[in-house]
């Protein structure tokens, strides 16, 4: 878990700290240093209504008393960031080669409108990023087997590497190919992906909105049993990765191989077209 975690906080936290350095970059080259107060302002807000967002999902859910309300809530919850994410890596596959000059014309419209426009582009362009990654996040944490604090962690160190790399870029010391950055790290996230909406499934039947909660296709428990040691890291690791649960129902197999088959092969088929994207 610390690993999947990791990857999304990676992926989704360098998408946001991209937009800040094109952001930032744009103001200081064209002289508008005074500018760079409602672009701050705006990113903060967007952070601080991002966590907020997570603390009221958990919350929520959490006060249920009601496991079958739960488990519906953490289902549907679960389908709607795996619809989110899916649209994201492939929406950031196609406009990575063009966000820069997106966002620079952004900029120069809210430079005519005031402090304001500009405070409200910075907060759209990281909000949307930090909305997503709270759901996202909290649906895979929900169904983590090991402490939250590890699970947390891992979210926590793949943000702080996006910062580290946003700066990198920023200053200009960092040759990313954001073009085949997004392609591999968007595919790992597929897979992680299909691991959430097999288990948004499994919620569902444990709600009794699906049928088949009995019907199971095999119990990758009983197996890394008989491995002592080395098979609770297995399994740890598999769960963290692929969300291997410890009894997997048919209906939530077949699911995961139904989204992750299909998605993977579009996503990374060949582009037409160059998507070399550098910065």
């Amino acid at each position: 878990m610390f690993l999947g975690n990791y990857l999304i906080g990676l992926r989704e936290g360098l998408e946001a700290a991209l937009v800040v350095s094109i952001l930032i970059a744009y103001l200081v080259k064209t002289g508008n240093r005074r500018a760079l107060v409602p672009v701050w302002s705006g990113v903060v807000a967007a952070v601080a209504v991002s966590v907020m967002f997570a603390l009221l999902l958990q919350t929520v859910v959490a006060q249920e008393d009601h496991f079958k309300i739960q488990e519906l809530v953490g289902g549907t919850l679960s389908l709607v960031a795996v619809g989110l994410v899916t649209w994201m890596v492939f929406w950031m596959r196609g406009a990575a080669r063009g966000i820069k000059a997106e966002l620079e014309g952004r900029l120069d419209q809210a430079l005519g409108l005031g402090p304001m426009a500009l405070g409200v582009v910075a907060f759209l362009s990281v909000g949307r990023e930090g909305l997503e990654t709270a759901l996202f996040l909290w649906t895979n944490i929900a169904h983590s087997y090991v402490s939250p604090a590890q699970s947390v962690g891992g979210a926590l160190a793949g943000l702080a590497t996006a910062v580290v790399l946003g700066y990198l870029l920023y200053r200009g010391g960092l040759g990313l190919n954001l073009g085949k950055f997004f392609t591999w790290t968007g595919g790992a996230l597929v897979i992680v992906a299909a691991g959430v909406l097999g288990y948004g499934f499994h919620d569902l039947q444990e709600a009794d909105v699906l049928p088949g909660l009995n019907s199971v296709a095999f119990q990758p428990s009983l197996i890394f049993d008989g491995w002592g040691r080395p098979g609770e890291w297995l399994q740890t690791i598999l769960h963290g990765v692929f969300n291997l649960t410890p009894t997997v129902t048919w209906l939530q197999a077949v699911v995961w191989v139904a989204y992750a088959v299909p998605v993977l092969y579009l996503f990374l088929r060949p582009q037409r077209g160059p998507v070399e994207a550098t910065a």
